[in-house]
């Protein structure tokens, strides 16, 4: 697409409203007094180099598209009160086409409803003081045709821009859909790694004894489900180190259940090394019966939970979690404390 710089645009109107300001000096002997229109050249000079320089945004200011269309009305009364509308007035109605420019500025400016207002004063005022038949002897109709333009094309120019911010939407969320498919593949596949490496041996030695197995290993056979459990549900609560300790408490007979529910996914490498390896630590040195790992809401201000639970009586055995004595809690911040290490 091709722009337009705005600058250009802005010496195009400031010449043309120039151009009417010369006509009505050219023309100045031909009313009665002069004084009505050089009032009238003031204003007129003022709305127009406030309409092209106040504000940065496209839209124009409110209070100037007032000040623009109080300009509109007033510029023909003064004018038109030194002028005889049964004589061949020439470039003394300079006026009819310095409002049209000022009212197509306000249109630019998507300011439609002052616009339109000034023109349809300007036709009022024009069928009033010389009659239906000068509205196209004076260009009224003209200056009512270019607010018409400015207002397709600025309502043109709105569609494209909000079509071009849905599209440029669009895009974005298809990207981020797609970066999320990658890395959903890419995590499955390195599941997948991770549970073929860790099952796969078990497997083929499963099959070379024909399904049957010692003791040993089937107790094997469960650790190894339960750390393909934990691939799967524990997700970014994995690190080598909490994999070590999870594999080194289990083998003492406890029970470890990992449950990642997306809590710890916005921290970023530092944080979550941090936090897995507080994990490590704490399931290494409790000696729980059931070690619970879970990751907060990432509303909270707690990354991940770790309860350890024993039993109150060694010799009896408890189904109920509710029966259980808590041996460890911890919680551990998603921020490191200011002044840690």
């Amino acid at each position: 697409m091709i722009g337009i710089p705005r600058s250009l645009l802005l010496l195009l109107a400031a010449l043309f409203s120039a151009y009417h300001v010369a006509l009505a000096i050219s023309s100045i002997e031909v009313p009665a007094s002069p004084w009505p229109t050089v009032v009238a050249l003031v204003l007129y000079a003022a709305a127009t180099i406030a309409s092209l320089s106040v504000g940065s945004r496209v839209r124009m200011p409110d209070w100037l598209a007032a000040f623009d269309l109080a300009v509109s009305i007033v510029l023909p009364l003064l004018v038109t009160s030194q002028l005889d509308p049964d004589a061949a007035n020439g470039y003394a109605t300079w006026y009819v086409a310095a409002v049209g420019t000022l009212m197509t500025i306000a249109a630019a400016r998507r300011q439609l409803t002052a616009a339109w207002l000034g023109v349809i004063a300007l036709a009022v005022q024009t069928v009033v003081w010389d009659g239906p038949l000068a509205l196209g002897t004076l260009g009224v109709i003209g200056s009512i045709a270019w607010v018409a333009i400015a207002h397709m094309l600025s309502a043109a120019l709105g569609t494209a821009a909000r079509e071009a911010r849905r599209y440029a939407h669009a895009e974005r969320e298809a990207a981020e859909w797609q970066a999320a498919q990658d890395a959903h593949l890419f995590v499955g596949q390195t599941r997948l790694v991770q549970t073929n490496r860790i099952a796969a041996p078990m497997l083929r030695r499963i099959a070379d004894r024909g399904g049957v197995l010692t003791a040993q290993q089937r107790r094997e056979c469960r650790m190894l489900e339960a750390a393909i459990r934990d691939e799967i549900r524990g997700r970014m609560l994995l690190s080598d180190d909490v994999r070590m300790r999870v594999q080194a408490a289990r083998e003492r007979g406890a029970v470890v259940t990992l449950l990642d529910e997306g809590g710890i996914d916005d921290l970023d490498a530092v944080e979550r090394e941090r936090v897995l390896a507080l994990v490590a630590e704490a399931i290494g040195a409790s000696q729980a019966d059931r070690i619970v790992v879970r990751t907060a809401a990432e509303t909270s201000s707690t990354a991940v939970t770790v309860v350890g639970l024993v039993q109150p009586d060694p010799a009896a055995h408890v189904d109920d979690p509710d029966d259980l004595d808590v041996e460890l809690w911890l919680e551990i911040p998603r921020q490191a404390p200011i002044g840690s290490a």
